[in-house]
């Protein structure tokens, strides 16, 4: 499954300033910050977003947010956002922002 080119460009368009890298991963779009990844626009659907850890379990309670599942397991300081919940700029900021926040925070790679 391809991922969503629209919301790949709006993710790129609200990344521009901090010149976040792209890279194909995981059949969608990585965006890396200091090497390290912080959003993917999902072949799923979506986007997968990079969240301190002991948050997972708060924000699953949030309306569109879902586990991400990876040989399925849960993979814990991410979570997978869906497009209802990425309809408008500001919504998609501000999920791109704390993705960016966490990978910023990390040791540059």
């Amino acid at each position: 499954m391809a991922y969503d080119r629209e919301l790949a460009d709006r993710v790129r368009e609200l990344l521009a300033p901090r010149g976040a890298e792209e890279k194909p991963m995981f059949g969608g779009l990585a965006f890396l910050v200091n090497g390290n990844m912080s959003v993917v626009v999902s072949g799923h659907g979506g986007l997968m977003v990079r969240v301190p850890a002991g948050d997972t379990d708060t924000l699953l309670a949030t309306a569109h947010v879902e586990p991400m599942i990876m040989s399925g397991r849960q993979v814990r300081g991410w979570v997978r956002v869906g497009a209802p919940a990425l309809g408008t700029r500001r919504r998609l900021s501000a999920w791109v922002e704390r993705g960016v926040g966490v990978a910023a925070a990390l040791p540059a790679k």
